[in-house]
């Protein structure tokens, strides 16, 4: 049985990776490094979650810090691990791309180089699953291979160069250790249920869409012949898992990106018509709203961060050759986006009050 190690808990993703890992059933011991002022939350997420799955398995909740020598692990629990032959995954990571660019060095670059050190000096290490993202593509356009890792001329914003950094990091030790490089897309809740914990990447266009509703007329935003890459969590996870076991996902980087996105402004007029019942009409300057969006004031109403926009007119598409390949024998694959709205918008609105689910803007 397999043993994981896992930064990230009680993240979103990380927690649905233990879920599946779980019913998967191929491990029965997982070891969950947080923060120390998270650790009763995360004993409880833990505690909840086995429930929920009737499971008898053992999360290990350790406290540490990824940004801290030995990832701030006492050393009882560094030699445990030490002793066992571990998968580890990698995904804490601060992901909000309106970061300060210390706080994102700090987390995003040194937390990487800790947990780098932690998996060269352990004697039995399975696989490590890297969480990277797409994104560090920065502002480089067209065709994005899986296998490019090219440093654009500049980046949209601190997290997708940090992101980029690390994953410099990451390639480095492909010839020492069995490395597989995860890039997702912009992820969004599970494609049936609609279920996820935080309204950010998509959502603050939904944001925007439910707080303007009483308007006459929804406009579109600028003009974009841009494509939106969003891929559902369950498809990121049931991936994931899947490819952690597959030998020939050793040494690879794989987009985990939607392989036919709709253009931005087609996400957006079906997003408008499922929260008002009615199309977009007329349009809105993106200088305007981008200067609009200046206003932490505005952007706070709107629900939106200004970083938002960046993304609306970015003309590149995410390869996915080496992805397609790898989980060609398997039956994982991307749901439509547009499909799955409809169940976004039901999520959404059970929720848009609640605001545990909303990104703080300061």
């Amino acid at each position: 049985m397999k043993v994981h190690f896992l930064t990230g808990f009680p993240g979103f993703i990380t927690t649905e990776l233990i879920k599946e890992l779980i019913k998967e059933g191929n491990s029965n011991l997982f070891y969950a490094l947080v923060l120390p002022e998270q650790v009763d939350f995360a004993k409880r997420k833990a505690d909840s979650m086995l429930k929920e799955l009737n499971s008898t398995h053992s999360i290990k909740i350790v406290a540490g810090d990824i940004t801290k020598p030995n990832l701030g692990m006492n050393e009882v629990v560094l030699q445990e691990l030490y002793e066992k032959t571990l998968t580890v995954w990698h995904l804490a990571a601060i992901y909000d791309l309106a970061v300060k660019e210390e706080l994102a060095w700090k987390v995003n670059v040194e937390g990487t180089i800790v947990v780098n050190k932690f998996v060269r000096s352990h004697p039995d290490i399975l696989r490590y699953m890297y969480f990277s993202t797409a994104y560090v593509a920065g502002k480089r356009e067209g065709k994005l291979l899986e296998t490019e890792l090219i440093r654009p001329t500049s980046f949209k914003n601190y997290y997708e160069e940090t992101k980029f950094e690390a994953e410099l990091l990451v390639e480095e030790l492909k010839d020492l250790v069995a490395i597989t490089i995860i890039r997702p897309g912009i992820a969004r809740g599970h494609s049936k249920t609609g279920e996820t914990i935080k309204f950010d990447g998509p959502y603050f266009f939904m944001n925007m869409i439910d707080r303007l509703k009483w308007l006459p007329i929804i406009p579109y935003v600028g003009k974009s012949e841009a494509f939106l890459n969003v891929v559902p969590i369950d498809y990121i996870i049931s991936a994931s898992v899947y490819l952690s076991s597959h030998s020939a996902a050793e040494s690879q980087t794989i987009h985990l990106t939607d392989p036919t996105p709709h253009p931005v402004e087609e996400i957006y007029r079906a997003m408008v018509f499922e929260v008002t019942g009615k199309n977009p009409k007329g349009r809105f300057p993106k200088v305007l709203a981008a200067k609009a969006l200046t206003s932490k004031r505005i952007q706070q109403m709107l629900g939106v961060e200004a970083e938002t926009l960046d993304y609306l007119t970015w003309n590149a598409m995410f390869d996915t050759t080496i992805a397609d390949r790898l989980l060609e024998e398997s039956e994982i694959h991307c749901a439509d986006f547009i499909k799955s709205i409809p169940a976004m918008t039901v999520f959404y609105n059970q929720n848009k009050n609640n605001a545990d689910f909303h990104i703080k803007i300061v």
